[in-house]
């Protein structure tokens, strides 16, 4: 059977996609806990569904094989064993909204299909899903007090964070944000449980329960040899040296990480919020993650004479870093918003430097960012806007709305 996974660099012909439609876990949003679960905004689901659904066929439309999260779940956990260690690690890890309900939500969860359990859990248990004569606890009998036994996710449509194709291996990440950790609890379950994927040896770089935070919208697959990784406000640098230490112990192909620290605000979120590769010497960045001399602290991690040491070199400028590791003569960088300061600022806010290639020189972005959308043409590289008006809302773009399962490897 051909590998299940491979993914060798950022540009290469997109095969093989995981998104996730947005549900009702959308819903489920309140203005009372917004920044618990890391919205600014409550989007309009059926118009945040509509302009989803428009994405997946761009995609598809593309030759791209789409996969979604829900589907993928409801069939790995067809199996009662399987359906059953699902449930009890969700509940395990929402101990701390159960409050001693834990058989009553497990029961209620048990008796559901399994579409219909992976959708609730996605959308989150409320107080009024149990019926009243099961509430045996005073927190139960409060909904204004806390609605909910289990969170929502409202976050999942992001699939490109909880988990991360490498090669033909994968990291399960530990997500920095208690509100996602339970995320990346689905891919895990999809990788042992389901047909496709756990006839395979697939090896797991990186493991949810690692004590380090990683998340994939710092993962950038440059090239077959490097693998570039955010330092940022939800990815830690102890996380990228046990990853490192992962791929140069575990495969041959892989030589050299490169951590890249950016602002740990909320704006430059990850890595692929602020730059991205769009074809083999053109990149999109915003301006505002270099120093006012233009430069940048960065490492360079490779494994020293097949020894357990790491070498780390520093180096501050990425332009020359990048053209250093990808043995290019020169290279381009293109500026969100064109380096004005407002357009820039504007751009980089509502994603426009988060562009997803589906091959060399071909992106998705969001329409609203039409300054850099223009400059990207004027480079030479082909745009497919996509609607983004309630997309946009939860502070993610469409690279991180897309976890590439398989791509072509580039010559």
């Amino acid at each position: 059977m051909k590998h299940p996974l491979n993914v060798t660099s950022e540009i290469g012909e997109l095969k093989t996609v995981l998104l996730h439609r947005p549900g009702k876990e959308i819903e489920n949003l309140t203005p009372q806990y917004l920044k618990r679960l890391l919205f600014d905004d409550i989007p309009f689901l059926p118009a945040i569904q509509k302009e989803h659904d428009y994405f997946a066929n761009i995609l598809s439309n593309r030759g791209i094989e789409v996969l979604y999260l829900d589907k993928l779940m409801t069939e790995a956990i067809q199996q009662d064993e399987a359906r059953l260690a699902f449930i009890e690690k969700v509940l395990r890890e929402s101990q701390s909204n159960i409050n001693g309900s834990y058989d009553t939500v497990k029961e209620y969860l048990l008796a559901l299909p399994p579409d219909e359990l992976v959708k609730k859990v996605m959308a989150g248990v409320v107080k009024s899903d149990i019926d009243q004569d099961k509430k045996i606890h005073l927190h139960e009998m409060m909904p204004d007090h806390y609605p909910f036994y289990l969170e929502p996710m409202p976050n999942l449509y992001f699939t490109r964070d909880p988990a991360a194709v490498i090669g033909e291996g994968i990291t399960i990440n530990r997500m920095h944000e208690p509100a996602r950790r339970r995320e990346s609890i689905f891919m895990d379950c999809i990788m042992n449980h389901h047909p496709r994927f756990n006839k395979h040896e697939i090896p797991a770089y990186f493991k949810r329960d690692d004590l380090y935070s990683l998340e994939g919208g710092d993962e950038l697959i440059l090239s077959d040899e490097v693998v570039a990784i955010g330092v940022s406000a939800r990815t830690s640098a102890q996380g990228i040296e046990k990853l490192a230490r992962e791929l140069f112990s575990r495969q041959d192909a892989i030589k050299k990480v490169v951590a890249v620290e950016i602002p740990k605000i909320r704006a430059f979120m990850h890595l692929d919020t602020v730059f991205t590769m769009i074809d083999h010497d053109k990149f999109t960045y915003h301006p505002a993650i270099e120093d006012r001399d233009g430069s940048m602290k960065i490492y360079i991690l490779e494994q020293e004479n097949n020894s357990d040491t790491l070498k780390i070199t520093e180096k501050n400028s990425l332009k020359e870093t990048l053209k250093e590791v990808l043995h290019l003569n020169e290279l381009v960088l293109i500026p969100c918003g064109g380096g004005c300061p407002i357009a820039s600022a504007r751009e980089q806010w509502n994603d426009g430097s988060n562009t997803l290639a589906i091959a060399p020189g071909v992106v998705v972005t969001y329409d609203r960012n039409y300054v850099s959308n223009d400059i990207l043409r004027q480079n030479g590289v082909e745009v497919i806007e996509i609607l983004s008006s309630e997309l946009s809302r939860g502070r993610g773009g469409p690279r991180c709305m897309s976890m590439p399962i398989i791509r072509e490897n580039i010559s």
